[in-house]
């Protein structure tokens, strides 16, 4: 079996790892079929390393916990080989077919991993926040601009004034205008973009609720988020695009979505009827 997507993201970040987390890392690497069935003891014992070097190594590649760990590599040696980066795609003799099988265990894979990732105490303070806020700011840049833009058409279909840019220059002068309980998503992969950084930052220096879909790590927009909806952090490289991550950012705001819509109500459903009657009738006109 080739190697699965956790091991390749080990193998990627060897360098960057402290000697603790390392020879974990190095452990995993050699026995990655064994680790499923072991405990965070065990698995010290095994590495000759701490339990507490376990756990910063969890957190080092995006993963909450060794028990998250444990799930994403069982489900991938039962899957079956899962990497995608330009090196693979340009070297392997995959086919379109394989390909698309691979696209698919990948985002099947970070939707597995959401519930681990995200903390129910924090899911629920991004609810009751949205619920409160009289205006709703979403910034994202780049692939993650895709989620924006969604949040905001689901958003604005609530009933809520909601607004989406790419644009840095745009997003400042909308911040400027915000309340303390008002509402601004940043949306970052990474949680290192500059621009996304700065604009919380920002509205933090406003008073203004920050609420993050990014990544699990110790990043800038981590740190500056009131709130963090966090997500699993599974893609070798983003050379060629988003792929399990955008799937992943999407996840969070359907979630939003339909908790928001059953927290607001059954007043929604009329609204709802009449659009997509008024749509049906313009559909019949062409």
């Amino acid at each position: 079996m080739g190697e699965t997507v956790i091991l390749a993201k080990i193998r990627a970040q060897l360098t960057s790892f402290s000697p603790a987390e390392r020879k974990v890392a190095e452990y995993i690497l050699a026995h990655g079929e064994f680790v499923p069935t072991m405990t965070t003891k065990q698995l010290a014992e095994q590495a000759n390393a701490s339990e507490a070097s376990i756990v910063r190594f969890c957190k080092r590649i995006g993963m909450e916990s060794f028990r998250m760990v444990k799930v994403a590599l069982a489900q991938e040696y039962s899957q079956g080989e899962a990497t995608i980066n330009s090196t693979s795609l340009i070297e392997s003799n995959d086919t379109p077919h394989s390909l698309f099988q691979k696209v698919t265990s990948l985002n099947r894979m970070s939707l597995e991993m959401a519930p681990k990732t995200i903390s129910y105490a924090e899911f629920e303070n991004a609810v009751t926040a949205l619920q409160a806020a009289g205006m709703i700011s979403i910034f994202g840049v780049g692939g993650s601009y895709t989620a924006a833009v969604d949040a905001q058409y689901k958003l604005m279909r609530l009933g809520c004034h909601a607004t989406t840019s790419s644009d840095y220059h745009y997003m400042v002068p909308l911040v400027t205008m915000m309340k303390p309980e008002d509402v601004l998503i940043c949306v970052s992969m990474t949680g290192r973009t500059h621009e996304i950084v700065e604009l919380a930052r920002f509205a933090k220096e406003r008073k203004v609720t920050v609420l993050a879909i990014t990544r699990l790590d110790n990043s800038p927009l981590y740190k500056l988020a009131d709130i963090c909806l966090c997500i699993p952090d599974i893609e070798l490289e983003h050379r060629i695009g988003s792929i399990a991550s955008r799937t992943s950012q999407l996840n969070i705001i359907d979630a939003l979505y339909v908790a928001l819509f059953h927290s607001i109500g059954a007043e929604l459903v009329d609204r709802f009827d009449e659009s997509r009657a008024r749509a049906d009738e313009h559909r019949q006109e062409e």
